[in-house]
């Protein structure tokens, strides 16, 4: 989930008030109370949030849409640029869920299947070296529990092909710290042993879709969700359109870039996507690049650059088993089987039992996605009351939401722009989440899903 080798895109000491920061954009759901109360969980001066971006859908429909604070922070009163419905975020580990739907297109194509061994996909053995004999496959990385493990890092530039990595001997094989070793914890286990979340299974799952297809893993999956879908974004922002690129959200907090000393009183410091002064770079070497070898400077891990308008869009099609606009994109049958539970954790917590939980967080894993069972102590919204499936997300300040009920066909989407306080230090009263999660679901769940009424512009998200 969190980032841990950054290349930042920017650095700039930004300062704003906190009423232009919380200016809310104005609303499509038309709900003022429901307004006035998220506005006040943005303020909260114990966290604040550099910017807020939510939706909500009620029985299908869009029930509530809303925007707050800046998605470029100014120096000077009345400057910056406020969130708007369009604003495009990098959403981080909910690109995992997205990256998951191309990759169940390329399954229903008969391009690739869930448990052949992935090695025979890549062009070289994908094999932990201390479990020789077992095979990793597609469901090994869709539900991390392949056996590889992020020590080593995640990401390598275009000229790296990810067989010089993860092949023993190899010229960057280096200490195999990729590998989870022999043992009966966390940090031994076989393929199909052991849930570890593993940013670098995404790398190895885009590499293969390359693979199989012959393109490079942002235009693939343009061509497979994001087009057909009529989305705005993608996995690679030199790419963006200009009007898309203006409308992209820097990701703050309030702290130096990549260490830990928080300032809550200080300025808003830009983590990435600061692109007020140049647009972004291609990845080095992208001109030469081979589709196919390593997939991983465009992050299918994390790097989907994309609005929570257009993940309702998302979010719709699921509900509606595969549909959008009358357009069928997956078969039914495909999407249950990406939601159908492939792990449960079977300990009481940490890193016990047959998984690392990360203190609570991960109970239960589909194919690219993250089951939410509604029980004490893993509870989305207070009082409990909504079971969902989807992606949480966590990378340079942003924290991202992505959770539904197929089944009563309500969900939420929660994208913030950066916090002023270190989340880890406000955590919440009944969950894992930070607090302002907590709040912001829960109001979302109150005042939208569980409320009774109709909000104007309900069930309009063209």
């Amino acid at each position: 989930m969190k980032q841990r080798r950054r290349t930042l895109l920017g650095l700039a000491l930004l300062g704003a008030t906190s009423q232009l920061l919380l200016r809310a954009a104005p609303a499509a759901g038309g709900d003022s109370v429901l307004d006035a109360e998220l506005a006040a969980i943005a303020a909260d001066p114990a966290c604040q949030l550099a910017s807020l971006s939510v939706l909500a859908i009620r029985h299908g429909k869009l029930r509530y849409e809303q925007q707050f604070g800046q998605r470029r922070a100014g120096t000077g009163a009345g400057s910056g640029l406020p969130a708007n419905v369009h604003t495009l975020y990098r959403i981080a580990s909910i690109s995992k869920m997205m990256t998951t739907l191309g990759l169940m297109m390329l399954v229903e194509q008969a391009k690739l299947a869930l448990d052949a061994d992935a090695g025979n996909y890549l062009g070289f053995a994908l094999r932990n070296p201390h479990f020789p004999e077992r095979a990793i496959t597609l469901r090994h990385l869709l539900t991390h529990t392949s056996s590889l493990r992020d020590e080593a890092g995640y990401s390598w530039p275009c000229d790296t092909a990810l067989s010089t990595i993860l092949v023993p001997g190899a010229a960057r094989y280096g200490k195999g710290q990729m590998w989870a070793e022999m043992g009966t914890n966390s940090a031994g286990a076989g393929p199909g042993d052991y849930f570890t979340y593993c940013n670098l299974n995404w790398g190895v799952i885009g590499t293969i879709m390359e693979r199989v297809t012959g393109e490079r893993f942002d235009r693939l999956m343009k061509r497979l969700l994001l087009t057909p879908m009529g989305l705005h974004g993608g996995y690679n922002p030199s790419e963006l359109t200009n009007a898309d690129l203006a409308n992209v959200a820097t990701l703050y907090r309030k702290r130096a870039v990549d260490t830990e000393v928080w300032d809550a009183a200080g300025a808003w410091i830009a983590q990435a996507d600061d692109y007020s002064e140049r647009a972004p770079r291609p990845p080095a070497g992208i001109a030469s690049y081979v589709a196919g070898t390593n997939a991983t400077p465009f992050s299918p891990t994390g790097g989907l650059r994309i609005s929570a308008h257009d993940m309702g869009q998302v979010m719709l099609m699921l509900m509606n088993e595969g549909v959008h606009q009358g357009r069928r994109l997956l078969k039914p049958a495909t999407i249950a089987a990406m939601f159908t539970p492939q792990w449960t954790h079977d300990g009481s917590g940490g890193k016990d039992g047959n998984g690392d939980t990360h203190h609570g967080l991960f109970n239960c894993w589909a194919l690219g996605n993250q089951q939410f069972p509604d029980r004490a102590g893993m509870q989305l919204v207070e009082g409990g009351g909504f079971c969902a499936a989807g992606h949480l997300g966590e990378a340079y300040g942003l924290r991202s939401l992505f959770v539904f009920d197929a089944a009563a066909r309500n969900g939420m989407v929660v994208l913030v722009g950066g916090t002023s306080a270190d989340p880890e230090t406000r955590r919440g009263a009944y969950s894992p989440l930070a607090r302002f999660e907590e709040r912001t679901l829960t109001a979302l769940y109150r005042r939208t899903i569980q409320s009774k009424g109709q909000s104007k512009g309900e069930g309009q998200i063209g």
